[in-house]
């Protein structure tokens, strides 16, 4: 009787967790500043392909602080904000997070455009989609009106965002507590398309993994930028998806099927047996109706993680710090 009334339990959380979701998705719209700041959403495309062209990786940059802003107390603009025990010093964040000036210089912009309208929350959300654009990803319809929080939490950022090191169950734990599926989790991956990672953060992949080991050829030319000594290189960098770096594509999967995924969590998505291997493999073969349509349709889904609508929160000056 015990266990059923446990297992009720964690069903109701979860279908709690997913009305919230709705009710929240409810009061965000794609038209939101078609009003009150119509060229919003133009200033921020702007900005945002002038700098993937200049540097393309900013494009996996940008998209990265969607991510790690919305797994942390939700899509709240909080990975902004200076301060020493912010998300920003976190371990997962500390010299690894970038594009913070960029963002300074759209908000500088959309100030003079409509001051106190835009928050620094949504122009995160809508950064990530114009960055996946840039580098050949898809579209969607971002829906905006999210606010901005006022408090940040490191705490919060190095128990909540998903390790390098976790295996497949982690994962799908962490994603689960955000309201995300596995599927969502697999499609969300595949951000990893595009972006490189420290050496601090694969080289216990590269060295000690057997199961599935490194493909050779791909380890030995990482081998050199990333010595098997801590401390040594740790923050040199190589790319997530060595075969197409700078194009958002599907070769993330066709790399994990050739036990080239760099991370130990990039591999558990296809391991030769495990739960998400069928969905990588679809992925691997195609985007149109398989990885474009579920990642886009992820992505919307995150983007409305404990957001701040309404009265809540506020729309930010300064995405730096509190008003």
């Amino acid at each position: 009787m015990t266990s059923s009334k446990h297992a009720f339990g964690s069903y109701g959380i979860m279908a709690l967790l997913f009305f919230s979701a709705a009710l929240v998705s409810a009061d965000l719209s794609a038209e939101f500043y078609d009003e009150t700041c119509p060229d919003a959403l133009d200033i921020i495309e702007d900005a945002v392909r002038a700098a993937v062209s200049k540097e393309s990786r900013m494009g996996a940059s940008l998209l990265r602080l969607h991510f790690h802003d919305c797994f942390v107390n939700g899509c709240d603009g909080s990975v902004l904000l200076d301060g020493a025990t912010g998300e920003k010093n976190a371990v997962p964040n500390k010299n690894s997070l970038r594009g913070f000036e960029l963002v300074d210089d759209i908000k500088a912009q959309l100030e003079k455009a409509c001051a106190k309208v835009v928050s620094c929350a949504d122009i995160l959300a809508v950064a990530a989609r114009d960055s996946v654009v840039a580098l050949g990803g898809p579209t969607w319809d971002v829906e905006l009106g999210r606010r901005d929080g006022t408090t940040t939490s490191q705490d919060a950022a190095n128990s909540d965002l998903p390790a390098p090191t976790s295996d497949l169950g982690a994962l799908t734990k962490a994603f689960s507590t955000k309201g995300l599926t596995q599927k969502d989790m697999v499609a969300l991956s595949g951000a990893h398309t595009i972006g490189q990672a420290r050496c601090v953060n694969f080289r216990g992949r590269l060295y000690n993994e057997t199961a599935p080991s490194l493909d050779v050829t791909l380890a030995s030319s990482l081998m050199p930028r990333c010595p098997a000594t801590d401390g040594s290189g740790d923050d040199n960098n190589s790319p997530l998806d060595p075969s197409t770096s700078y194009v958002f594509d599907n070769y993330y999967y066709k790399n994990l099927l050739r036990n080239k995924g760099l991370l130990h969590s990039d591999q558990q998505l296809f391991t030769g047996g495990g739960s998400a291997d069928a969905q990588t493999t679809a992925y691997a073969s195609g985007m149109g109706a398989g990885f474009f349509d579920d990642f886009r349709d992820a992505m919307v889904k995150m983007g409305g993680i404990g957001v701040l609508t309404g009265s809540s929160g506020q729309v930010r000056l300064n995405c730096r710090k509190a008003n």
